[in-house]
């Protein structure tokens, strides 16, 4: 393995040096601060989660620590430690270092930390990895160690997981005497490459390798510790590896499988071991497995995983709307691979997938008021659907409080010769070009209620490198100037490339076309056939019952009809609606038939209005559709 990142050309920008301060995403991180972390803090504490790190959990008490406890508390922690990072809090700086002392003082002696198998089943440690998620739960506590000192500098988790890395070491490997298994829930991996880059330590990349590619080899892992445990491998309820995708060595895969959330983090180890190592054929299995999921099998608004069962992928092209599964840490995991894959090489189509996750499928699962939570993400609902304070398995909640936590860092990347663009979010940036040279990028925009983009680039001194701007793969037409002039950009995969010698106070303007588009997914997408679905710069829209005097299930809307965008300052926190005319069936021919023949059937207009989708769900409760007849 080398140092030298030789497929990673580009990195974020840290989140301490990215400000954000416009109208869309800053009341979200706000409500993220003051409302989210305190909630989920509070259902950690009384559902015992916080305090099963003190160990002296007794057989006969109820609930018992689950397995998979830990990963909640590490995601609060991760979460904290970035709010942390830039917005200074004296009351939650005070409560994360109490977690974080509790947590680390669970270490055993040997380095082992994980509460159920230290006091619930301590004779059954490292004996199911198929189930029992103590590898995943590692890994969320890995992240949370690194998280917690790169915003305060304190090194008591960071020296914990460390410790705690160094013993799995111990265990797991190709070398004589160790196991040779790896977690059924993928997550691990991607945290001992985050452990490596903060601590220059070969060793947390050469077992995050190990993980990798172990995965899927003969003779089954898994197999073999079921044995051990007197089971039968055939046994195993999801009946294929598939859905913990250890059904194959991972550069051999060349379809998205099972499970969804597992799947993403898998990808995100192998998409980070690709940049650090430069291997071709795993980055080549990566840009296989991308295509597979984003031409057949990702929804329209990067929801991702439409079964229950596995929850989880499917067939092609199955993408049920009413039953879909998908999953708010799903979709938070397509984020954070597509990033990855997004320092690359700069490829817009990443960033293009990124932000449609980031603005529907991932932001639907948390309530405006920052308190109430999806864990599913329908397409549609029979009014049945709502939103929960909380959840027996509570991965969703704590892992929304962390990407809106860091969300900054999703913005801009950096190269060794210039500054990329990628998401167009009112704020700032101060980047240190390779040359020494200190660049700051000033953005102004109403995105995504508008397309106008304004940025101020003031470098110290002038300096002669590349602004490239990304043009979404849903604008068909775009301006660009720089100082009031208009320029002919090159685009390079995507993005609007601007060199020239920039010099304090230079202006870029860009302007996106933003109309209202009419999307038709694929004809082999079979229940969405004869439908259409509205979408508006990068936001999916959906209509609710609460909008309509009739089913939204019912409403029909025609290619001619003309539809209208129009700001309804206070309306869900202030919303671009999109509103027009749609037809609904006239119910009186029915009161006596269940069928009746074309010509007996008519219908009435109806005023339709549409909200942005990730916006749904926070009033009356009631039907919902993103998906429309199509007349």
């Amino acid at each position: 393995m080398t140092a030298n990142h030789p497929l990673r050309r580009y990195q974020p920008l840290p989140l301490t040096q990215v400000t954000v301060d416009d109208e869309f995403w800053a009341p979200r991180m706000r409500a993220n601060r003051e409302r989210t972390l305190p909630a989920v803090y509070r259902q950690l504490k009384e559902t015992g989660r916080i305090d099963a790190f003190r160990l002296d959990w007794r057989p006969g008490v109820e609930p018992a620590p689950h397995i998979f406890w830990d990963s909640d508390v590490a995601k609060w922690i991760e979460a904290a430690s970035y709010s942390l990072a830039t917005h200074p809090d004296h009351a939650l700086e005070a409560r994360l270092s109490e977690v974080v002392k509790l947590v680390a003082s669970a270490q055993q002696p040997d380095g082992y930390l994980n509460v159920h198998f230290t006091v619930v089943e301590p004779d059954k440690r490292w004996t199911n990895l198929r189930d029992c998620h103590e590898l995943y739960s590692a890994g969320h506590l890995i992240e949370a160690g690194v998280a917690h000192f790169q915003a305060t500098g304190e090194r008591t988790l960071l020296d914990a997981v460390r410790r705690y890395a160094d013993y799995i070491g111990s265990v797991f490997g190709t070398e004589p005497g160790k196991k040779r298994g790896y977690c059924g829930h993928e997550e691990i991996e991607l945290a001992l490459v985050k452990l490596y880059r903060v601590t220059g330590e070969a060793r947390y990349l050469r077992l995050s390798e190990y993980f990798v590619r172990e995965r899927g080899r003969q003779p089954y892992y898994f197999d073999l510790e079921s044995r051990e445990r007197g089971e039968a491998p055939g046994d195993f309820w999801a009946k294929s590896y598939a859905y913990c995708q250890a059904h194959a060595p991972v550069e051999e895969q060349t379809e998205v499988v099972g499970h969804a959330v597992r799947a993403m983090y898998l990808y995100c180890g192998m998409t980070d071991l690709a940049a650090e190592s430069g291997d071709a054929a795993l980055l080549a299995a990566c840009q296989r497995l991308w295509e597979h999921l984003c031409l057949k099998k990702m929804y329209i608004t990067g929801g991702i995983g439409p079964s229950k069962h596995n929850e989880g992928f499917t067939t092609p092209y199955d993408l049920p709307n009413e039953t879909a599964y998908a999953e708010t840490c799903a979709a938070i995991g397509l984020v954070l691979w597509n990033h990855r894959l997004l320092q690359l090489d700069c490829d817009s189509r990443y960033a293009d997938v990124m932000e449609r996750a980031l603005y529907n499928g991932a932001l639907s699962g948390v309530s405006l008021d920052g308190e109430r939570f999806f864990y599913v993400n329908p397409l549609a609902s029979g009014g049945a659907h709502h939103r929960q304070d909380w959840f027996d398995c509570a991965c969703c909640p704590p892992n929304i409080a962390r990407l809106l936590a860091s969300f900054g860092s999703y913005i801009y990347s950096q190269s060794e010769d210039g500054l990329a663009v990628h998401l167009y979010v009112q704020g700032e940036a101060e980047a240190t070009l390779a040359d020494g040279t200190r660049a700051l990028v000033r953005q102004q925009t109403r995105y995504p209620w508008e397309g106008a983009v304004r940025l101020t680039v003031d470098p110290q001194p002038s300096a002669d490198f590349p602004l490239r701007l990304r043009i979404p793969g849903w604008c068909r037409n775009y301006a660009l100037g720089v100082n009031g002039k208009p320029v002919q950009p090159i685009e390079e995969k995507g993005y609007a490339c601007l060199r020239r010698t920039w010099s304090p106070g230079d202006t870029v303007e860009l302007t996106l076309d933003m109309p209202v588009e009419r999307m038709l997914a694929h004809p082999s997408a079979a229940q969405d056939c004869g439908r259409v679905a509205l979408q508006r710069g990068p936001l999916v829209y959906c209509v609710e019952g609460v909008d309509h005097p009739v089913s939204v299930h019912q409403l029909a809307l025609s290619d001619a009809a003309e539809l209208e965008c129009r700001l309804d300052p206070d309306l869900l926190g202030g919303i671009v609606v999109i509103e027009g005319e749609a037809a609904a069936t006239d119910p009186t021919p029915w009161s006596c038939a269940l069928y009746l023949p074309a010509g007996e059937v008519a219908q009435f207009p109806v005023e339709m209005r549409a909200i942005p989708y990730y916006a749904w769900g926070n009033r009356d409760p009631g039907e919902m559709t993103v998906w429309l007849v199509r007349h």
